[in-house]
Order: C-alpha cells, then sequence, then structure tokens
C-alpha cells in the first residue's frame, strides 16, 4: 500500500510515520510542500492520503479540499480544532475521516483503515446512484420509443412494447438501443 503524508511540519509527520511503522508491505510518502500537492500526488499516485494540517486557514483548508476532490483516494485529514463548516466542506470534498485533536501514534491505524472502509463504502453508493441514473434514463428513453409507437401506428402501449422487444430480438439489439434508433429517427424527421 501507498501511503502519502502530507503535512508542512516534519515533526508531526513523524507521529504519523510513527503510527504506521507496524505496517507490512506499506510504502511512505511524506510531502512537506503545499505548493504543487496535485501534481506531487499525482507521481505518488497513493492508494490513501493522511493530510494533517494543525490550525490551517479557510484558504489552506480549501485549497487541500480541491486536492482531495481531485485525487478520488481515501482521505484521512487530521486538524487541531474542530470548525463545522469546515467539517461539511471535508466530506463534501471527499474526505473519509475528519479527525479533530486525533493525532497520536496509536490512533493512525483505526483511523487509516475507517477512512478506507468510509471510501469504499461511498464509492459504491456513487457507482450504485450512476448505475440507478442510467437505468432511469434508459426507462424514459424506451417510454418515449413507445409513446412514437403508439402514435404513429396507432398501438396500445403493450403491443409497442412488444413491437420494440420484437425487433430488438430480431436484431439481436437490446431494447434501448431499438428505442434509441426510434427517437433519434423521429427526432431527425422533425417529429420530436
Amino acid at each position: 500500500m501507498r501511503i502519502a503524508i502530507v503535512d508542512e511540519s516534519a515533526a508531526r509527520a513523524s507521529i504519523i510515520q510513527e503510527g504506521l511503522a507496524a505496517l507490512d508491505d506499506c510504502e511512505l510518502f511524506v510531502v512537506t510542500e503545499r505548493r504543487g500537492l496535485l501534481a506531487r500526488m499525482a507521481q505518488i499516485d497513493p492508494d490513501i492520503v493522511l493530510m494533517d494540517l494543525g490550525n490551517p486557514s479557510r484558504d489552506v483548508l480549501e485549497e487541500y479540499f480541491a486536492v482531495s476532490r481531485a485525487l478520488a483516494r481515501p482521505i484521512a485529514m487530521f486538524v487541531d480544532e474542530s470548525d463545522d463548516d469546515a467539517i461539511i466542506a471535508s466530506v463534501e470534498a471527499g474526505v473519509s475521516s475528519y479527525v479533530v485533536d486525533g493525532l497520536a501514534p496509536g490512533r493512525i491505524r483505526p483511523i487509516l483503515d475507517l477512512a478506507i472502509t468510509r471510501f469504499n463504502a461511498f464509492s459504491r453508493l456513487q457507482r450504485d446512484l450512476a448505475e440507478a441514473k442510467g437505468k432511469l434514463v434508459e426507462r424514459e428513453t424506451i417510454d418515449k420509443a413507445k409513446r412514437i409507437l403508439m402514435q404513429s401506428k396507432g398501438l396500445p402501449e403493450p403491443k409497442a412494447y412488444a413491437e420494440l422487444r420484437r425487433a430488438a430480438m430480431n436484431q439481436g439489439k437490446r431494447i434501448i438501443e431499438v428505442a434509441e434508433a426510434i427517437v433519434t429517427a423521429n427526432e431527425l424527421l422533425g417529429a420530436a
């Protein structure tokens, strides 16, 4: 596992390194420079990122949130003080764990595991949502194609669907492919 530790303070970064010392098969990369952080992360290509920010300003937080949005990796963020707005912004930016005043070697491993678990669960939810949206769009296209067939051929809805299904079977295509062709042809003919 490749782990990037982002901390402008080498001393604080060593606390995280100490907490990860017992991990096998783990490469650690310590990044202490904020400038060019996204490019550096692309070079490292980490499996997880641990950011210790201490007590950052709003601008600094926003810089790190931008990195978080772009990385699509589990991220655990350590800060010294609680801030409700920062917590909300961090979750929206994809931060998997937002830990207030919790930087201690013994806590690093459980926080790392939590960040990975939450990231994987959130990623699964995002995939499920994208799939559901895709199916909804397909359903709408099929319904539109049925309406076109119902209007143009004077068919009732079950027969319009049966005609779609038969055409798909005869052409060796999915129903959505036939429906898309009908909708596109209808639009080209200016009947949309």
